[in-house]
């Protein structure tokens, strides 16, 4: 039960679900609704571009392939200290252990062939994709928080986590009954508003690529300050490594959405509904 304390949140984290001989991660059961409501708001999206249901069909179960992929693979090469001495822990990603932006990096590269031998408008695509993308993030969080994952620094901010020694996805390292960031909740919060802005946005005509950057530049930006309340491992300078790579992603959309303003480059395409970009 949640209960709001003087200064900070405290509920007990439900890490596992028993029913029957399996026990169910909360968080796997998030992920898995947020990959059906994604595309319960894709497909009309898709569909508007004149992209056939069978593509985005195909597309996606690439992209879920490619998504858990890309991220272990990412949580891997940000953790290699981790497997020095056990390499074939690398495969056990049951044990938990993945990226968000390496997930989604990993399922754009996935599409990328089917893109190209179905002569689909990439950028059209991806911005059918954003909302979509902020929607499953969303309901992801909620798995996070549900399990408690990703507990943070310590802190006595009224939207931190109060530690009370039960289980949970993550430590919490901080004593019993002080407190911790809970980064999972901020980023619950950002993203909800990116949702709503990119539906907004998406009403009226943009030149192809322009929701997908705006999601790249405002995810980006809220990634980067949020890791700083994250304990992950740091490199160079003291960034993660998702904030090294949000330092090279956001500088590029904002380029691309303030300076250029408009399709990245021109595309070749069969789709019946495909339009010619417009500038913004």
């Amino acid at each position: 039960m949640l209960n709001i304390m003087p200064a900070l949140l405290q509920f007990d984290p439900l890490v596992k679900i028993a029913v029957g001989p399996l026990r169910i991660s909360p968080h796997g059961v998030a992920t898995a609704m947020g990959i059906v409501a994604g595309s319960w708001l894709l497909f009309p999206a898709t569909r508007a571009r004149g992209i056939s249901d069978e593509q985005v069909q195909t597309m996606l179960v690439r992209a879920v392939v490619g998504a858990l992929i890309g991220a272990r693979l990412f949580y891997v090469l940000n953790h290699l200290g981790d497997y020095g001495n056990r390499p074939l822990d690398v495969l056990a990603i049951w044990e938990g252990g993945i990226s968000l932006l390496g997930g989604i990096t990993g399922g754009i590269l996935a599409i990328l062939p089917i893109v190209h031998r179905e002569r689909l408008p990439l950028w059209s695509v991806m911005d059918a994709a954003a909302p979509a993308l902020a929607l499953g993030i969303l309901i992801g969080r909620i798995g996070d928080l549900i399990v408690g994952d990703h507990l943070g620094k310590p802190t006595d901010f009224v939207l931190g986590f109060r530690c009370t020694g039960a289980d949970s996805a993550s430590p919490c390292i901080a004593p019993i009954g002080q407190g911790v960031h809970l980064p999972a909740l901020y980023d619950l919060a950002g993203v909800t508003v990116l949702l709503g802005v990119l539906l907004f946005l998406r009403r009226r005509p943009r030149s192809d690529g322009f929701l997908i950057f705006f999601f790249a530049a405002w995810y980006g930006t809220e990634r980067f300050l949020e890791d700083f309340f994250r304990i992950d491992v740091t490199h160079g300078t003291g960034l993660t490594g998702s904030q090294w790579v949000t330092v090279v992603v956001v500088p590029v959309s904002l380029f691309m959405l303030v300076v250029r303003r408009q399709t990245p480059w021109r595309e070749e395409s069969n789709s019946p509904g495909d339009l010619p970009a417009r500038p913004r």
